[in-house]
């Protein structure tokens, strides 16, 4: 597992941990919709460029469990990584310079949204 994933793991964990919160309520909800919707992208992107793909998915399966309390909420997260991953999948068929440069972008996001909501919000 890469370095930058560590977040993304301790943020399911640190969340998944407090109170339960109605979704209408969690503070927290734009920044986990958004990091869904960022693995959703480096899923795609990792793939396309045959580098770290599968890793994602199963960031994404983590945060899920730790915050879907309902089916609602889980529909949520999932509808937010497939817009991340139709999003360049729209764009992008062959691994270019461009998509390299959007992968190393969105690493860069999802690891600080993830930081940051650990930080801001984890007990």
């Amino acid at each position: 597992m890469i370095r930058s994933t560590l977040p993304v793991l301790l943020l399911a964990a640190t969340l998944g941990a407090a109170s339960p919160v109605r979704a209408a309520e969690a503070p927290f909800e734009p920044s986990l919709l958004r990091l869904s919707e960022v693995l959703g992208s480096l899923h795609y992107l990792d793939t396309l460029c045959k580098q770290d793909g599968p890793q994602w998915r199963g960031l994404m399966e983590k945060l899920v469990a730790a915050e879907a309390q309902d089916e609602a909420r889980k529909a949520r997260f999932i509808a937010s990584f497939n817009r991340g991953y139709r999003s360049f999948a729209s764009v992008y068929t062959t691994c270019t310079a461009s998509a390299k440069t959007a992968l190393q972008r969105y690493r860069n996001e999802g690891q600080e949204l993830a930081s940051q909501t650990a930080a801001r919000f984890g007990n």
